[in-house]
């Protein structure tokens, strides 16, 4: 029996595209997204975070696409399969990666649009995140 997931996430782009090529001439483009979930806060708890980074990978001309309009701090929304990878990081520690190739995306706005609320943006990527091994 054959299966279907589709995930959606909306959050913010943590770095520029980078558009590369296979072999073959495929365009291939990947960027990282933050989703920030907060929770708590009623009845006297103190107001928490928790921010989920996403590598978001896009092809042929979707990958094109992101390439012209995606930029570092804009609010997107990703539509897509998602997929978690383990990992050694440099210092031989486990780590993981959560992947999602994105079937479509819709730009949302920009760092500026959100300064409304000054704190609807995650901290940039860890420094590991240029370690995952592809």
């Amino acid at each position: 029996m054959a299966g279907w997931s589709q995930t959606i996430i909306i959050g913010n782009v943590g770095r520029d595209v980078n558009l590369r090529y296979t072999q073959s001439g495929v365009p291939v483009a990947d960027f990282s997204v933050a989703v920030t979930r907060r929770f708590g806060g009623r009845d006297g708890g103190e107001r928490q975070e928790k921010t989920t980074w996403y590598r978001v990978t896009c092809w042929r001309n979707l990958a094109e696409i992101a390439s012209q309009f995606v930029r570092k701090g804009t609010q997107v929304m990703v539509v897509g399969t998602v997929e978690a990878s383990a990992y050694l990081d440099k210092s031989g520690q486990p780590a993981a990666t959560i992947e999602l190739t994105a079937d479509n995306f819709q730009m949302l706005g920009s760092r500026q649009d959100g300064e409304r609320g000054g704190d609807d943006y995650a901290p940039p990527p860890p420094d590991s995140m240029g370690d995952i091994p592809f």
